[in-house]
């Protein structure tokens, strides 16, 4: 898809949202010809909302009501300039667009958003709104009331501006094979391939590629580590780790949690992780394992290869979410009909995967990287979880509450991926269903060890201010003997020692990880309810979607019949229940 391709489905989105606001969410407040990438149609409206009179509580809730439109519409235009950027990240066009949004509107209208906030929270009519229907919106503002310093907003436009080099650079890293330049992406389906000399050439062209780049993502990540520090340490922060926390909203829970969890990893996972890889070496036949085997099939067979184009892609998950649930079916239909799906990697493309709100229209967009192998299927399945979730609160008139903690979110994606695995056969026979069944509980497993690699790492790095570049890797490969396998890396150190910034969320959401480990616990609990009642998990899955934010999140976990609970008796509890399956996976 060419840059002008791309922005004529972003126009057709655009006004294909016209047409569902005058159907459906029309706007009362935003005048329809507004231009909100243009300051001088946003801030009137700002200045309108803070020097309106409130004497009642229905003036009270008719105030939220336009603060949420006007934050809906503000924030589907900063969307669909950064989905454009990130489609076509050579494009400078795009570039300037996302550019002109995080440098020119959102740093002039995040000082205004605080003044709204204060109005609220000051304001005596507050007390008598409906104290369930708003606690978590009155926690939620008071939160980011407390956190706010004017002189912080420039150093996030400068956050903002690094975190889009890095997707720049990484968007553009290719390597030749087979006589033609390909994404990084798509050189990753010749890993699967069963000839081990063309897995280590296309490994080490991949890694070599990578590490061509290292100084330069080391120097943005410095430079992001600096600002991020300044950031905390004007909010009043010891650290940087702490006021993330905080800006995450994690209130339920906080870092000696997180610390806890790790040690759950390790005592309770890795060794089974590491046996998994010890029985793959074993089948291949290979002494040692090497990081070029982590990929192939042990059993020497063909890589597995469901589908052949995005077509095929959408058409094999929409009949899955047909079994699952046929509500699940028309909602995906929706999105293949709207044109809110961009799949296929391709050159200048940011890696990676998300979804992304546009929050006036309440439509999601589905962003990936598919190149035809059976891991692809399992991102479009976890992202789909993600925009039935967009859907499922299309209906809350309340901005804020469209939204759900990270946490659970996770939950919706994880959980689909899980819900899913039971109708792989859309895709293969029944020897490639096991296959791909096998692979997906066996990635759970090798997920959780990389989870808290990654989620340690920052705790680290933000909790130790001065540290060097040379010390970050020592203290990357101290994680690696901890949580790593068992594969070896002798002759290529210096690929494992930049390994970490392959991660985005290192570099464009700091301490967004650890809420992959929480939720594939909330996900493993869905897998285990649907295995006896299938209809009635996707009845709570659907409901506790719909209630977007507007819970706390352990309620949330509890409405969809689950437990917010990352002790360690439950990740034995749920490891073990995945080892049996596993194991009577390999007996049939």
């Amino acid at each position: 898809m060419n840059p002008g391709e791309m922005s004529k489905i972003l126009d057709e989105v655009y006004m294909e949202k016209r047409v569902q606001c005058e159907k459906e969410f029309p706007r009362q407040f935003v005048r329809r010809d507004a231009d909100l990438g243009q300051w001088a149609d946003i801030e009137p409206l700002l200045a309108a909302l803070n020097s309106r009179q409130i004497k009642t509580r229905a003036d009270m809730e008719q105030w939220l009501l336009d603060l949420s439109e006007l934050a809906s519409c503000v924030d589907e235009e900063g969307s669909r300039r950064y989905i454009s950027m990130t489609c076509h990240t050579e494009d400078p066009v795009a570039e300037e667009a996302h550019l002109h949004f995080i440098e020119e509107i959102e740093p002039r209208f995040k000082p205004w958003w605080q003044k709204l906030f204060r109005k609220y929270t000051e304001h005596p009519c507050r007390s008598n709104l409906n104290g369930e229907r708003y606690a978590v919106l009155d926690r939620k503002i008071e939160n980011q009331v407390r956190l706010f310093r004017e002189e912080n907003v420039p150093l996030e436009v400068e956050e903002a501006k690094l975190s889009q080099q890095y997707q720049k650079i990484t968007g553009a890293m290719t390597g030749w094979f087979e006589g033609k330049e390909q994404t990084l992406q798509q050189l990753g389906r010749y890993l699967e391939r069963p000839d081990r000399k063309i897995r280590q050439t296309v490994w080490e062209t991949i890694t070599t590629r990578r590490l061509q780049d290292r100084e330069e993502l080391e120097e943005i990540f410095d430079q992001l580590i600096a600002q991020r520090n300044r950031i905390a340490r004007n909010a009043g922060f010891e650290n940087y780790r702490d006021y993330a926390f905080r800006h995450r909203e994690r209130f339920d829970y906080g870092p000696h949690d997180c610390l806890r969890f790790h040690e759950a990893i390790e005592n309770s996972v890795v060794p089974l992780a590491r046996e998994i890889m010890e029985e793959r070496q074993n089948r291949l036949g290979i002494d040692p394992l090497r990081p070029w085997d982590l990929n192939v099939d042990p059993e020497g067979r063909p890589p597995l290869r469901p589908f052949q184009g995005s077509q095929e892609l959408i058409e094999g998950c929409q009949r899955i979410f047909g079994r699952i649930d046929p509500e699940l079916r028309r909602h995906f239909g929706f999105l293949k009909e709207k044109g809110l799906l961009d799949l296929e990697s391709r050159k200048g493309k940011a890696p990676g995967g998300y979804q992304s709100n546009l929050s006036e229209v309440r439509l999601p967009f589905i962003f990936m990287n598919a190149v035809g192998i059976d891991r692809d299927v399992r991102t479009l399945l976890h992202e789909s979880g993600h925009a039935f979730h967009t859907l499922a609160c299309r209906e809350e008139p309340v901005y804020f509450y469209r939204e759900a903690p990270i946490e659970f979110c996770e939950v919706a994606s994880m959980g689909m991926e899980l819900l899913g695995s039971r109708f792989l056969n859309e895709f293969y026979g029944e020897e490639g269903s096991r296959r791909s069944y096998k692979d997906l509980l066996e990635e759970v497993i090798l997920l959780f060890p990389w989870i808290a690699t990654i989620d340690a790492f920052q705790h680290w790095i933000y909790t130790h201010e001065n540290h060097n570049g040379e010390e970050r890797r020592n203290f990357w490969l101290d994680l690696r003997r901890r949580f790593g396998g068992i594969e070896d890396w002798r002759g290529f150190e210096d690929g494992l020692s930049y390994l970490w910034q392959k991660q985005p969320h290192i570099f464009l959401h700091p301490f967004y990880y650890i809420e992959y480990g929480i939720a594939q616990l909330g996900a493993l609990q869905l897998w285990r309810l649907a295995t006896k009642d299938l209809p009635r998990t996707v009845e709570l899955y659907r409901y506790s979607l719909s209630l977007g934010g507007s819970k706390p999140l352990p309620a949330l976990f509890q409405t969809c019949g689950i437990r917010f609970d990352f002790s360690r008796n439950t990740v034995e509890t749920l490891i073990d229940e995945v080892a049996e399956e596993l194991r009577s996976i390999q007996g049939s």
